[in-house]
């Protein structure tokens, strides 16, 4: 019997990563991520992106 639900991705966010912030930082991101219509794990991971571009 196959298996029935969504089929696997190419590149797959299985790993969890949890932070605090505080609520002057939230808030930016919930602003940021309302103004850019992205979720906040995607801005995120673009933040990183760009600091990792940064670093090198």
């Amino acid at each position: 019997m196959a298996r029935t639900g969504r089929p696997k991705g190419t590149n797959n966010k299985d790993i969890i990563c949890s932070m605090r912030m505080d609520a002057a930082t939230k808030k930016r991101l919930e602003a940021y991520c309302e103004k850019m219509n992205m979720a906040k794990s995607e801005a995120l991971r673009h933040a990183i992106d760009l600091l990792a571009e940064e670093a090198k």
